[in-house]
């Protein structure tokens, strides 16, 4: 599976156009987490814990985007974006999302 911010993918043609795939996760965050990144508010820089989670928040999220994407029968997806959004309190999506296409 290719994935590509860009529309087009250099080298390949687009047969087909298949539509919109998406894959998402919703994290909550971790009260020993919140601890932790609590004081590096108070003394400033990364707050690692939250950094690690993010990270492994976009994966899951392009997972289950190519999950969906091959379920619909397409070989590469264009135009990848993200997104994120409050759901409750201490919890955000995270949302990856593109069009699902066949290339040759």
């Amino acid at each position: 599976m290719i994935i590509a911010t860009t529309d087009t993918i250099t080298g390949k043609k687009i047969t087909r156009t298949i539509g919109w795939a998406k894959g998402s996760t919703i994290r909550a965050r971790h009260i020993g987490k919140d601890i932790v990144a609590s004081f590096r508010g108070v003394v400033g820089g990364e707050v690692v814990e939250y950094t690690k989670m993010m990270a492994e928040s976009r994966e899951e999220a392009i997972s289950r985007l190519i999950e969906d994407a091959e379920s619909q029968g397409a070989n590469a997806v264009v135009g990848l974006r993200f997104s994120t959004s409050l759901v409750m309190q201490n919890a955000s999506e995270i949302l990856a999302y593109g069009t699902a296409v066949v290339i040759e």
